[in-house]
Formats: structure tokens, C-alpha cells, sequence
């Protein structure tokens, strides 16, 4: 576990050293300073746990470094250490921001509970950021704009649908969406859609009742009853089969759930956000995504722009997890060269923040001295576009020209050129599904007709496959 740090700031020696003596006992390393421009030459090197502060001190008040804790480093609890009986120092203290006082003389009882309770606040603080507006970094114009969104929608209930590439960051958005919002005291319960088997997905969901089934020995709760009166996440919503797409959008519109086994439905209060990377316009398109739950859970869209359109934040971004890696290893921050610096700024970052945090982590552990030279991040020479698959590939390669004589539009739910003309549409539809039956067929070939191998190939699940096979008429 890692050090934490205490600042006792005070003129008088004896209160210092008390404080110290009683901190360390508790395993918190201490440091001191006896005025405030000590203070603050203090806080800027150090990441502290908890503050105490004098009321009054040599070059100013207390109330400044209140003040200054709330404005630069809210994570820090702070304490007033007030003359006895001074209820109204103590009262404009807590208004400044401290999360409490101690009087003189020092209670030592007292002082070791308000220690306990600010270090659980501390870690509280912690947790809170960590999940939610303190990894969101950036000031950018694009995370500006963002943030700005994220607190527009906050406000509101209705569903919101969170677009963007892998490694971006989508759960952190959502979660900051339930935190601003008036379900904040209530669950936010993330689910992954791809990571449940399909046959477990409607007991996961809505729950079971005890006999059910083979294996029901208990009642067991739902996603939607464990999140009721708060937010579900759906993560990888695309992901959902269609028969699950069917009873989501009844759970949706009905706002119940009927468990398996059970006679009757249980009403649910829950809002619903939605991610996922891929192009969901395009599944609806394509048939394996349901057009009405599509406008369901896409009343608010709300996209998450990719590293590489948010380039000005990349150095703040890097900073941050390089502290957080040398907290979590209990050592100073690593440092990057200038031409890591410069390789950082080029890089595309198909990953997004993900990979980001990925490439110094490994850097960390290359580097010497604490310093990262572009080498000791081995970025790849050339990005790759974000992944697709084979088959989705196909659809971009080879774009089909409109004649001169019919404008067309470029349509950003889809990558394919939209044509106004219906007949043009159909020659278009046809030209698409021939070159994926060739392309699917090819992958069959080379796998020996193993649906799974030949998924695997083109980037597909064999769900995807599957649907793909049937559509087509690939026997």
C-alpha cells in the first residue's frame, strides 16, 4: 500500500510536533509548515491526504489555505485548528470548505476520529474522481463542448446514446451523466451485452424465480431491478441478439419486467444509457439491430470524440496517468523527453485513451532513470485506421461513383456515398451484397466451412455470421 502524507501547518512548535507524533502513530507521514507561503510551496510538491491549518499565522489566515485546498486541490480534507470555544472561526472554516476542526488544547480521542473519518473522505473523493470527472481531461474545445453536453443531459431522463471509438471512454461519460443528474444517490449498474451468453441474457436481465428452471435454486434480482430508481448502463449495446432487442424495448415502453417463472410483472424506474462502438445507423440498416429500439434508446446522442481530434489535451493526459503510476508504485512520477513528447503529439492513438494509458504504463517499465524516450514507448510506425471488420471493409473499398447529374450527399452515419435515386439505390444494395457474399464465401473456403474459424477471420461473432449466412441465402 502507498504512503500517505498528512500537513500539519501551524506557528506554534508544540502543536506541531503533538500532531505529528499522533499522525505518525497512525502510519501517515507527516510534513510541516509554519506560514502559508510554506504551506503553499508545500501543497504544490505534495499530494496530501489531509491538511490541518491554524487559524492564524504569521503571513495570513488559515482561511486562505482553505480556500486554496477547495479551489486546487478539492481531493485534500482540510481542518481548522481553532482556540477553544471559537464557534464562529469554526462555522466560516466549514463554509470556506474544511470538512471540520479541532480545538486547542488538542483532544487526542477527538483528533484521531476526525483523522479516520478524512482519511475514508479522502479515499471517498478519490474513488468518486477516479470513476468519473477527473479522468475526463481535457480543455480542448471538443471536451468543452462535452462537458457542456454531459451537463445538458444530465438534467434531463431521457435515454441517451453514447457513440465513439474503443478506449474513449464511454462508460466514464455515462457514469458522469447518472453522477450530475437527480438519480445520483441512487445505482448506476453497468452491463457489458457481449459478455453475457445468450441463453442467460433474459434471467441476467430481468431475474428468475426460485424453480424456474434447472439450476433456479433461489429468487435472484435483475440488472433492472438491482438499478431501479437509478441508471443501467448497456455497454456493447449492438451486441444484444434480436430476441433480447424485442423484450428490452417492451421493458422500455411498459417500464416493468416479468422474472422468468414469475406471474406477474415488477415495475422499474430506470433511465437508460447505451454505448457502443460501432455504427448502430448502419446495423439498423443492415437488419441486425431493431429500428424502433434504435430511436428508443437514441432520443439524445451524444458522441465521444477520439484522441486524435483532441490532440491539445494529450500532454495533460499523459501527465495525469504518469502520476497516478508513480502513486500506485509509490515513487516519483516518470517523465517524458522531449521526443517522446513530439512522438506522443504525432501519434493516432487508434485506441484512444485506453491505449494511451497502456503505451506509458509499459514505457514506465522500460524507461531508465524515471525518463521515457520515444523508444521506450514503441509506438507503432504507422496507425491503423480503427479496426472493422473484413466484411465492413468491404463496403468502403470500392465506392460506387453518383453520375454527374445526381448530387449526392455524404451521410455521417455511414460510410457508403448516399444516393437519392431509389434505382441507384437498389444497384448499389445488390453490388454491396454480392461483394459480401464473395468476400464470406472466400473466408469459408480457407476455414473448411468452420463458422467459427471463418468469424474469427473476418472480424465478425459467429452471431454476426450466422445472421449474415441466413440473409445472404449461404447454405
Amino acid at each position: 500500500m502507498s504512503k500517505q502524507f498528512a500537513l500539519v501547518i501551524d506557528d506554534e512548535r508544540d502543536i506541531r510536533e503533538l500532531l505529528t507524533l499522533t499522525l505518525g502513530r497512525m502510519g501517515l507521514v507527516v510534513e510541516t509548515a509554519a506560514t502559508v507561503s510554506e504551506a503553499k510551496q508545500r501543497l504544490a510538491e505534495t499530494r496530501y491526504a489531509l491538511c490541518f491549518t491554524d487559524m492564524r499565522l504569521p503571513d495570513g489566515t488559515g482561511h486562505e489555505i482553505i480556500e486554496l485546498i477547495a479551489a486546487q486541490y478539492p481531493e485534500t480534507p482540510v481542518a481548522m485548528i481553532t482556540a477553544y470555544g471559537n464557534v464562529d472561526a469554526a462555522v466560516v472554516a466549514l463554509k470556506a470548505g474544511a470538512f471540520d476542526f479541532v480545538s486547542k488544547p488538542v483532544d487526542i480521542a477527538v483528533l484521531r476520529r476526525l483523522v479516520q473519518t478524512a482519511l475514508r473522505l479522502s479515499e471517498e473523493k478519490k474513488a468518486s474522481q477516479d470513476s468519473s470527472g477527473a479522468k475526463l481531461v481535457g480543455d480542448s474545445q471538443p471536451m468543452q463542448e462535452l462537458r457542456a453536453t454531459i451537463a445538458k443531459v444530465a438534467r434531463s431522463q431521457a435515454p441517451v446514446y453514447v457513440a465513439g471509438e474503443s478506449g474513449v471512454g464511454k462508460e466514464l461519460v455515462s457514469r458522469l451523466i447518472h453522477e450530475l443528474g437527480p438519480r445520483s444517490a441512487a445505482p448506476f449498474v453497468p452491463v457489458n451485452c457481449g459478455a453475457i451468453p445468450s441463453e442467460l441474457m433474459e434471467s441476467e436481465f430481468f431475474g428468475h424465480r426460485k424453480g424456474s428452471f434447472t439450476g433456479a435454486h433461489a429468487d435472484k434480482e435483475g440488472l433492472f431491478q438491482a438499478a431501479d430508481g437509478g441508471t443501467l448502463f448497456l455497454d456493447e449495446v449492438a451486441e444484444l441478439p434480436l430476441h433480447m432487442q424485442v423484450k428490452l424495448l417492451r421493458v422500455i415502453q411498459e417500464k416493468a419486467v416479468r422474472p422468468i417463472g414469475a406471474r406477474a410483472e415488477v415495475a422499474v424506474d430506470v433511465r437508460i444509457l447505451s454505448a457502443t462502438h460501432k455504427n448502430l445507423a448502419r446495423l439498423v440498416d443492415l437488419g441486425s439491430f431493431r429500428q424502433d429500439l434504435f430511436y428508443r434508446i437514441n432520443v439524445i446522442e451524444l458522441r465521444v470524440p477520439p484522441l486524435r481530434e483532441r490532440r491539445d489535451d494529450i500532454p495533460n493526459l499523459a501527465g495525469r496517468i504518469l502520476e497516478r503510476l508513480g502513486r500506485d508504485a509509490d515513487r516519483a512520477p516518470a517523465k517524458l523527453t522531449a521526443d517522446a513528447q513530439k512522438a506522443l503529439s504525432e501519434y493516432d492513438f487508434p485506441g484512444n485513451v485506453r491505449e494511451l494509458e497502456n503505451i506509458l504504463e509499459r514505457a514506465v517499465a522500460l524507461c531508465e532513470n524515471g525518463m521515457i524516450s520515444a523508444s521506450d514507448m514503441r509506438l507503432m510506425a504507422r496507425a491503423p485506421a480503427q479496426q472493422t471488420s473484413v466484411v465492413d471493409a468491404a463496403f468502403t473499398s470500392r465506392p460506387v461513383a453518383a453520375p454527374h447529374h445526381i448530387p449526392a450527399r455524404a451521410d455521417e452515419h455511414a460510410h457508403a456515398v448516399v444516393l437519392p435515386d431509389s434505382a441507384y439505390m437498389g444497384d448499389l444494395a445488390a453490388t454491396v451484397a454480392e461483394t459480401e457474399r464473395a468476400v464470406i464465401t472466400k473466408a469459408l473456403e480457407a476455414t473448411r466451412w468452420n463458422r467459427t474459424a471463418a468469424a474469427k477471420q473476418l472480424g465478425l461473432t459467429l452471431r454476426q455470421l450466422r445472421y449474415r449466412l441466413e440473409k445472404l441465402g449461404i447454405e
